[in-house]
């Protein structure tokens, strides 16, 4: 492009000189080459514009390409969380169901020495996670009491203590030993103060205070998880238990 402005610029001064002596010079009074000077720059700038614009749109389609990477690893993990949690409640289900049909006899007791043999090999979370696979995977809930119960004994500070009693309490609970689950949901209540398990234990110490005919103190405990855990699961189910006792 370059040479053939160059070419018709010096057609266009071989054309001029021949007609008139005076030098050829634009409108504005430039001469051809200041002319051919400034189309270069404009065509330049122009070239430049459509670099960097070109620039921008790849870099923009490059956000666009990791957005959606991002948008789609989210979603992948949202699906995963969403399938284990409707496993975990199917699982709570599943166990609450089994609390109202009374318990066959088992062929066999489990020996608590045994158990407290294979906590210790197994270590703090080797043990918890034990425990709660004979509930979610073995449902043995009998076998499960024990598990609990030991590794609460041998680990009485640990971070799963909490999640322990808490598992404790409820197998108690749907055994009908509301006594030991009273126990269980109250450690909780008391000694686990950060623990989100805590506002649970108190809906669970309200049903327990129902089946005990106290209407007074489920109510209040009920009331409690609404104020301290307002928005929760808890405070809808404490809601529910409310609503209930009203009608």
């Amino acid at each position: 492009m370059k040479r053939a402005i160059l070419v018709a610029a010096m057609f266009f001064t071989t054309a001029s000189a021949f007609a008139a002596p005076a030098p050829v010079s634009d409108v504005s009074g430039g001469s051809n080459d200041d002319r051919i000077a400034k189309l270069e720059r404009i065509i330049k700038a122009k070239q430049q514009v459509e670099f960097d614009m070109q620039r921008r749109m790849d870099a923009l389609q490059n956000e666009v390409l990791d957005l959606r990477g991002i948008t789609e690893q989210q979603n992948y993990q949202m699906n995963q969380m969403l399938q284990r949690q409707r496993q975990l409640y199917e699982e709570i289900a599943n166990l609450t169901a089994k609390s109202s049909t009374p318990a066959a006899p088992t062929a066999t007791q489990v020996d608590p020495t045994t158990v407290a043999a294979a906590s210790s090999t197994l270590g703090e979370t080797g043990s918890y996670e034990a425990a709660v696979n004979l509930v979610l995977k073995e449902r043995k809930y009998d076998d499960a009491i024990p598990a609990f119960r030991d590794f609460i004994t041998q680990y009485p500070d640990s971070s799963y203590a909490a999640n322990a009693n808490y598992w404790l309490g409820q197998l108690l609970y749907n055994k009908g030993d509301n006594t030991a689950a009273k126990q269980a949901f109250s450690t909780v209540v008391s000694k686990f103060t950060d623990s989100n398990k805590r506002g649970d234990s108190l809906v669970k110490l309200g049903m327990i205070a129902e089946k005990e005919n106290d209407s007074a103190g489920a109510r209040a405990l009920y009331n409690k998880v609404l104020k301290e855990y307002a928005d929760s699961a808890s405070a809808r189910l404490a809601q529910q238990q409310l609503s209930a006792l009203k009608g």
